[in-house]
């Protein structure tokens, strides 16, 4: 008769499990059959100003964003809740504690959903594509940070901008580059690494991969009226990004709990 296997234990296999489906729909997902309809009609100049979008979006929040992203969320809530989750799972390392981790973010999950298909599709029904990105990356920010919170992580260090950032830019991609993205980021959570490079640099990265993964229902955005079908795929990349997320993050705290390494991100 094995071993018996402890509460974060089991965590740990039911969250490599979910990474497993996550990186498997990723892998094999293909673009969306519209795409190929689109390609001939998207304007020469397009991507590049659409990258040149969300990195002026990334910028702004940065620089002064995060106070008014803020204001959308009870932060000092969020930072409470895990203290006395911590606290609880240090008292009794039960099941039941340890899936109170990230509960706040899985019930936000919900709302900002909502709330980015909501926006999308009214822009959309307008053809307004373009300006909707700040909005947009706004939310995804606020999706992000909350998550982060969730687990004991503050997102206004300057380490952890860096890895928000890279989180976002695997999450956008598919297929092999997805897979081998999703590796790398896997390493440095697993060795308690710091995501190294140039901020500037990751940022365009980003930039670059949420231009590839959104630029043709950005395009279909802007059309008056049918704009609502792109608008609403802006729930689709919001869900995407905050599911990997979640899974990210719980994998930082299982890691450090179960005292594999310490977190220097």
């Amino acid at each position: 008769m094995g071993a018996k296997i402890s509460p974060i234990e089991k965590e740990w296999n039911d969250l490599i499990k979910k990474e497993n489906k996550f990186l498997h729909s990723r892998a094999g997902a293909k673009a969306p059959i519209i795409n190929e309809k689109l390609d001939s009609k998207l304007p020469p100049k397009l991507r590049e100003t659409l990258n040149l979008a969300f990195n002026k979006a990334f910028e702004i929040i940065f620089e002064k964003g995060s106070p008014l992203i803020e204001k959308t969320f009870n932060k000092e809530k969020y930072e409470l809740d895990f203290k006395v989750n911590d606290y609880a799972y240090g008292l009794k390392s039960d099941k039941k504690r340890l899936k109170k981790f990230g509960g706040r973010a899985r019930t936000a999950k919900a709302v900002n959903m909502a709330v980015s298909c909501a926006s999308g599709i009214g822009l959309g029904v307008a053809g307004v594509g373009i300006p909707d990105i700040p909005i947009f990356t706004a939310a995804i920010f606020k999706s992000v940070y909350e998550t982060a919170l969730s687990f004991g992580y503050d997102y206004n260090r300057p380490e952890e901008r860096m890895f928000i950032l890279r989180l976002i830019e695997v999450a956008m991609k598919q297929g092999y580059d997805f897979a081998e993205n999703n590796k790398e980021l896997n390493e440095i959570i697993d060795g308690g690494l710091s995501v190294e490079g140039d901020f500037e640099e990751q940022k365009q990265r980003t930039a670059q991969s949420m231009t590839d993964a959104m630029i043709y229902m950005k395009f279909l955005q802007g059309m008056f009226i049918i704009g609502a079908v792109g608008g609403a795929w802006d729930m689709v990349y919001m869900n995407r990004i905050t599911n990997y997320a979640i899974l990210k993050y719980k994998r930082r705290f299982l890691v450090k709990k179960m005292g594999k390494t310490e977190d220097k991100i």
